[in-house]
């Protein structure tokens, strides 16, 4: 009888030992994928940007890039990042560098390193590159065309944020990088006045608050930003000008069922095309009707939409589809063929063979508007058929 009750007491002091030994931290995760991506364009794109559907990029005039009907192949899309966690006096550390394959800017067109995230947190303040507040990559569909829907918020922006409410349900303000551009160009290309140069007296305030449920979460965000420009010009009229750039963007997922979930995003604000996915310039011309100063900068109106379904059929196979627009009210000014609207539609299946390697089909559509439609009959559109391999990669290491 004593060894018995020996026995359990011997048992119960491991198990007590045993429940109250901290769980293992991580100290850091490597991860990322490997993608290729080939395919047959219909149609025809500018070459910088041959395997992806942005509908900026389309020819304004027939052959403008050569001749229609062009195969492809990619790995541009292919990932690697790091994420480690230090622990502090003032709580854990968190730090994130990531980057891809896919050039822009001035390496448009190329496979070279870009940089994605290079973002720290601690607490409840984070700094660095990572996802502006403004947008939600949650709304970003099951798909394998890389650029995504062209009427979406998606920029990756230099920052300060402060996180005071932090989990399902969040909220959180930031200081940004004013004059950024998604492309990584010039912003000085996003002003359509000559001579003029920018100026941003001021970071951009973004801010997010998101509820989160059962079923999902609704998100408004919300942008201000003090846009200037000077004329370089020292002839008349003097171009120089400021604006009050500003945007809202409510967004949501909401689970359908155990196997749907729609991801939806409704935007609206003037001067903000470069926090946009797939957008053309901030500022456009407007006439005056004076004599002394004929034309001025102005903030461009911008309307953004996207509309996804995605379906998990089961454990194997998956299916995007959806639809995404974006719309600008142009100034008077510009150009024929300045861009006015873009569409967007997606429809895939996955086939996930085994556990980290996915292949798929994919069939991509996009068509571009331009501002006097009337003066100009063409009217390009882009109609591409993808298939992409992707094997993920991770490792996580434990504290000791």
């Amino acid at each position: 009888m004593k060894s018995k009750i020996l026995l359990f007491i011997t048992m119960s002091s491991f198990i007590a030992v045993t429940a109250q030994e901290p769980e293992k931290k991580k100290t850091m995760e490597i991860y990322g994928f490997i993608m290729m991506d080939a395919g047959y364009n219909f149609d025809q794109i500018h070459p910088d940007w041959f395997d992806v559907v942005r509908p900026t990029k389309l020819p304004t005039f027939k052959n403008q890039y050569g001749t229609d009907g062009n195969f492809f192949f990619s790995v541009r899309q292919t990932r690697l990042g790091f994420k480690n966690y230090f622990e502090t006096p003032l709580g854990e550390l968190k730090t994130h560098f990531e980057f891809e394959m896919f050039g822009t800017g001035v390496d448009a067109g190329q496979t070279t390193m870009r940089l994605r995230h290079a973002y720290a947190e601690l607490g409840k303040f984070g700094v660095g590159q990572y996802w502006s507040p403004f947008m939600d990559i949650d709304v970003f569909p099951n798909t394998v065309e890389y650029w995504g829907p062209t009427g979406m918020a998606f920029f990756r922006n230099i920052q300060v944020r402060y996180m005071p409410i932090q989990g399902d349900s969040r909220l959180t303000i930031a200081l940004e990088r004013p004059g950024a551009s998604a492309d990584q160009g010039q912003y000085a290309g996003r002003i359509e006045l000559g001579n003029v140069k920018p100026r941003f007296p001021l970071p951009d305030l973004s801010a997010e608050y998101r509820y989160g449920a059962k079923w999902g979460y609704v998100e408004l965000a919300g942008i201000a930003r003090k846009m200037e420009w000077e004329d370089q010009d020292n002839l008349a009229p003097d171009l120089s000008g400021d604006a009050l750039g500003w945007g809202l963007n409510l967004s949501t997922n909401i689970k359908i069922g155990k196997k749907v979930t729609f991801r939806g995003q409704a935007l609206y604000g003037e001067g903000v095309q470069n926090y946009m996915n797939d957008a053309p310039v901030d500022v456009g011309i407007r006439k005056t009707g004076n004599p002394s100063l004929p034309i001025e900068g102005v903030a461009l109106p911008v309307t953004g939409l996207v509309g996804f379904f995605d379906i998990n059929w089961n454990e194997k196979f998956s299916t995007a589809i959806g639809y995404s627009s974006i719309d600008i009210d142009n100034s008077d000014g510009q150009t024929n063929d300045a861009f006015k609207k873009g569409q967007y539609i997606v429809g895939n299946l996955m086939y996930y063979p085994v556990k980290n390697a996915m292949m798929g089909i994919e069939f991509q559509y996009g068509d571009r508007e331009n501002f006097n439609a009337t003066a100009n009959t063409f009217s390009p559109s882009i109609t591409k058929v993808q298939f992409s391999f992707k094997y993920n990669f991770s490792e996580t290491f434990f504290k000791k």
